[in-house]
């Protein structure tokens, strides 16, 4: 069935509006990060399967397609992105957390040309650093204690790096792979989270906080917008859903600062808005040289 072109971008948008308060709720937890990682993948991973048991039709021919190199890539990124999130929240600011995220944009061109073959392009190279610097501005610019900088910055903003290279890899094999239930094989690496955070909890922790704001996202917020996202990926082209999910670094800082006091330095802001304006810059530019007609050579 052919789709509208503004199927894929709606489906984006809406999926990352609706994970934009996510940070806010994990907050509101006050739960440490390998608890928040159990509720938030059991809850989601539970969910989904419960979801794809329910509607699926072809129960034994999806488990079957899940059975192969694709499908076990995407429950891995699922698994890793989603413990590197939870515990980058835990122990950093979330600002500096969603500035990592935000380089998704390109580790998914990247990885695109890794798996297809071809060349990364100059401009590819110029945006990772630009946004590599903002990051660096965002995370060193306060000298905290004549350090030079803050060690849970400088570790949130890692895990948001490998949250954006899970993330791209997980779009990536999931354009490639069609034919993938995304249902089973999202929930499954979700439960996989999950289990690790429950495993690695400390004794008394997952109770320890206020359990209805992490509920509400492993039970609403993620399924939804991640399967959203997921979708979207195969409606649209990859760079229009990294481009829609910027919205999460933009919005996400001010629904925290909003709701739980947590507010952005300077330097945050401003490394926020290079990271931003030189992501916008890349895609726009990836975006116009797609449309442009092939020259008659490379």
């Amino acid at each position: 069935m052919t789709r509208h072109p503004l199927f894929g971008l709606g489906l984006a948008a809406f999926g990352a509006l609706i994970l934009t308060p996510d940070t806010m709720f994990m907050r509101w937890s006050g739960l440490e990060g390998f608890a928040m990682l159990a509720w938030r993948g059991l809850l989601m991973g539970s969910l989904l399967i419960a979801v794809w048991f329910v509607t699926a039709q072809t129960r034994r021919r999806d488990l079957r397609a899940m059975m192969c190199v694709s499908g076990f890539g995407v429950m891995c990124c699922q698994a890793v992105n989603g413990t590197l999130f939870s515990l980058g929240i835990a122990h950093a600011p979330v600002a500096i957390v969603l500035f990592g995220v935000a380089t998704m944009p390109v580790f998914s061109a990247l990885l695109s040309r890794w798996l297809s073959g071809e060349q990364t392009r100059g401009t590819t190279w110029i945006a990772m650093a630009a946004v590599m610097g903002g990051i660096a501005i965002a995370v060193f610019g306060d000298g905290a204690e004549g350090l030079g900088f803050n060690r849970a910055s400088l570790l949130g903003a890692l895990a948001g790096l490998g949250v954006a290279a899970m993330l791209a890899l997980g779009f990536v094999l999931m354009r490639r792979a069609r034919d993938l239930p995304l249902l089973p094989t999202i929930g499954t690496g979700a439960l996989m989270a999950g289990t690790i955070g429950f495993a690695l909890s400390p004794a008394g922790t997952l109770a320890a906080g206020n359990v209805w704001a992490i509920a509400a996202t492993g039970a609403v917020i993620l399924p939804v917008s991640f399967l959203a996202l997921s979708y979207a990926s195969r409606h649209t082209e990859p760079a229009n859903v990294s481009l829609l999910m910027l919205l999460e670094t933009v919005l996400g800082p001010a629904w925290v600062w909003a709701g739980a006091g947590e507010a952005m330095t300077v330097p945050m802001m401003l490394g926020g808005a290079v990271v931003v304006t030189s992501l916008a810059l890349y895609i726009l530019a990836t975006g116009r040289r797609s449309r442009t007609p092939p020259a008659g050579h490379i």
